[in-house]
């Protein structure tokens, strides 16, 4: 019974490094589309910008009266 449970993980490992492989090999649509040569601090900036966005809009959805 062991040998089959070790041969099922051995199938579902190769499965999945397949799968793997044939996804990391494959072109992005979203890579085709966004230009090659983005500036560093431009996408920087970018992410921080939607960090902080998405920090302010959980402080205003956590929002609770006070407790006076």
């Amino acid at each position: 019974m062991r040998m089959f449970g070790l041969i099922g993980l051995v199938l579902a490992l190769l499965v999945v490094g397949l799968l793997a492989k044939q996804q990391l090999s494959r072109p992005t649509a979203a890579s085709a589309t966004q230009p090659v040569a983005v500036d560093a601090r431009t996408q920087a900036a970018q992410v921080q910008q939607q960090v902080k966005d998405a920090l302010d809009a959980a402080a205003q959805a956590r929002k609770m009266p006070d407790d006076n």
